[in-house]
């Protein structure tokens, strides 16, 4: 009985590398061994996979050194690497300390630097492929997680087989067995192994799952919850790349990069249905931030439903803004200084980051010289009372601009030209007894122009940057 079980266990175990395409002929696979029943198994039945192909097989073990135990299981380790006569690369980091200076949870901290160990170690030992123990139960147990705290489709797809990069991937070829398979087999095997026993502690929710829950489901109710649970995974893990397939294409129709700028068609996404139009806005949160964590269902149908005008903040800083149906980040800078200098029009001023030089010139015969607006402003010297007044935006600030047919906004103005708000209080204004003279960008007012009669002019100028270039 127990040679045909380790037989079904091997056949399930090579079938799930061969679906997946795990494993090829001349991979070179370091095992994740933490001297438990899964990784334990996981390496016997790679050396019995090894006399069917070639491969090279390594052992690399992290010392997480929060239990009593771990030396215990370091140690383990190494007698069985020494036994099976394969490579070791052994690792050990404080995890405690780390997760208090990143203040990150234990588990969070274990995983991060455990991978960080599992990735140098594969670079230093060659590897082509990381196999780590995940099987059928901790993929039901993950599932369940999820449910609980909240899940779509991919949260649904629960671990995958096959992760990271493609030079290096992570497989996972137990998912397709039971753990209680496993340490059948090695019993049968005669293969001893560690008990982790924090994997006991009821306080963590993994453990609570895996010890009262499922079996409770098991008893009275579904006896097979496990394979049905693995069984959803795999559904909604081919569905979900499939739709990510269709989103990836309609990302490019609703989703346009110029530069540092994205921005997203929301106008015409509402044509699409809704399951779709959920995942282009994902896949636009995706590329602003880097990925989709702490993003919840109701964050993507809040940006959907954002109305003119309106924006939403998402996680990490992260403002969205809906503006004539499209949506973009807002830039958040640093407020900027409100301030006032008085200027005398003989010195340079420095106001906002820019340094503006005053010139008093005489008018020559013929057309009065022209202002290009944004760098420099000619006026009617005689209509100027100094010192000028060099400072920031205020609310209610209005002029009438040169050729308009009355005073405006300042506020309105610098709206209709397309200037983002949080550069419009860094614009200097000049005035001159309280009237605005010039704003940079804008026209001279309409107060100060010159004219037939003038003559003498007032020139005020921004001063060219000097850019400095490098001796090739």
């Amino acid at each position: 009985m127990s040679k045909a079980r380790n037989g079904r266990v091997f056949e399930a175990f090579k079938a799930s590398t061969l679906r997946h395409g795990m494993i090829a002929p001349g991979d070179r696979i370091l095992v994740a061994c933490s001297g438990g029943p899964d990784s334990v198994a996981l390496t016997s039945l790679l050396l019995r996979l090894r006399e069917e192909m070639p491969l090279e097989i390594s052992i690399a073990h992290f010392n997480h050194r929060l239990r009593p135990g771990a030396e215990d299981d370091e140690a383990f380790v190494r007698e069985l690497a020494r036994r099976w006569v394969l490579p070791l690369i052994a690792g050990s980091k404080n995890v405690r300390r780390v997760a208090r200076r990143g203040n990150l949870n234990l588990e969070e901290a274990a995983r991060l630097l455990r991978y960080e160990f599992l990735r140098g170690a594969a670079r230093k030992a060659g590897a082509t492929k990381i196999a780590t123990g995940h099987t059928m139960n901790d993929q039901a147990e993950t599932i369940l997680m999820r449910l609980f705290r909240g899940t779509g489709l991919a949260g649904l797809a629960g671990i995958e087989p096959v992760s990271g990069p493609a030079g290096c991937p992570v497989i996972r070829p137990l998912l397709g067995i039971r753990r209680e398979d496993l340490e059948a087999y090695l019993r049968d095997k005669g293969l001893d192994f560690r008990t982790d026993e924090s994997n006991l502690d009821r306080r963590r929710l993994r453990n609570r799952i895996r010890l009262g829950l499922l079996p409770e489901i098991e008893r009275n109710y579904s006896p097979r919850i496990v394979e049905h649970l693995a069984a959803l995974s795999t559904l909604a893990g081919e569905e979900d790349a499939l739709l990510a397939g269709i989103v990836r294409e309609l990302a490019e129709e609703f989703i346009t990069r110029s530069g540092r700028e994205t921005v997203l068609d929301v106008r015409t996404l509402s044509l699409l249905p809704p399951a779709l139009a959920r995942r282009v806005v994902r896949e636009f949160i995706r590329g602003l931030k880097g990925d989709l964590r702490a993003i919840s269902f109701d964050d993507v149908a809040s940006v959907l439903a954002l109305g003119e005008g309106k924006e939403k903040s998402v996680k990490k800083g992260i403002v969205l803004r809906r503006e004539k149906g499209r949506l973009f980040p807002v830039v958040r800078k640093t407020a900027a200084r409100h301030f006032e200098l008085a200027w005398d029009g003989r010195r340079p001023i420095t106001a906002a980051g820019s340094t503006f030089l005053g010139r008093k010139i005489r008018k020559k015969e013929g057309p009065s010289p022209r202002s290009d607006d944004r760098n420099q402003a000619t006026v009617d010297l005689a209509k100027l009372s100094f010192p000028l007044v060099v400072r920031s935006r205020r609310p209610g600030d209005c002029y009438r601009p040169l050729g308009a047919p009355g005073r405006k906004k300042l506020k309105e103005i610098l709206r209709a030209k397309g200037v983002p708000r949080e550069v419009r209080d860094r614009i200097p204004v000049f005035l001159s007894q309280g009237e605005i003279v010039w704003v940079p960008g804008l026209p001279v007012a309409e107060e100060f122009k010159v004219e037939t009669v003038t003559r003498r002019l007032f020139l005020i100028e921004k001063a060219k940057t000097v850019r400095r270039t490098q001796r090739r």
